[in-house]
């Protein structure tokens, strides 16, 4: 019988500073916040994704590197001058396969996060993908960012 694959880790970039915000069971992802460490700060760009998965202050996964280098590496117009990357989540459990988005997976805490990122951003960039799944979930944090226009 075949034993479960293990998630592929990634490093976080050099010289960037980490830190999370889990549940206390630790079964909750509510919050990855990367930051630059420039001298004089930039612009707070806010990530909604679908779920977390191993990502914490040590490690990242693909889709947290990948965000990483878009916005510290890339030289995209629209995230010049970047110092702060806050990740949430529309679903706070963390899973790395097979996640199906049940209700008690949002997280006790999770739309508290979530409001809280979206105020301090100055960009809020929809990343949860392109799946026709969680559509209750994903209309609930769309009709958040309606009273943000121009984010």
């Amino acid at each position: 019988m075949k034993s479960p694959s293990k998630p592929k880790l990634f490093r976080h970039l050099e010289g960037l500073k980490i830190s999370a915000v889990f549940s206390d069971c630790g079964s909750f992802r509510y919050l990855l916040e990367i930051e630059t460490r420039k001298e004089v700060p930039g612009k707070q760009v806010c990530a909604i994704m679908l779920n977390p998965s191993v990502a914490d202050e040590t490690r990242a996964d693909k889709s947290v590197q990948f965000l990483e280098k878009l916005m510290f590496e890339k030289a995209s117009p629209y995230f010049e001058n970047v110092s702060k990357l806050s990740i949430v989540n529309l679903f706070a459990f963390i899973q790395t396969r097979d996640f199906e988005g049940r209700p008690e997976q949002v997280g006790p805490l999770n739309d508290h996060y979530l409001q809280e990122t979206i105020d301090a951003a100055d960009i809020v960039l929809i990343a949860w993908g392109k799946s026709a799944g969680h559509q209750q979930r994903k209309n609930s944090v769309l009709e958040v960012l309606e009273r943000y226009p121009g984010k």
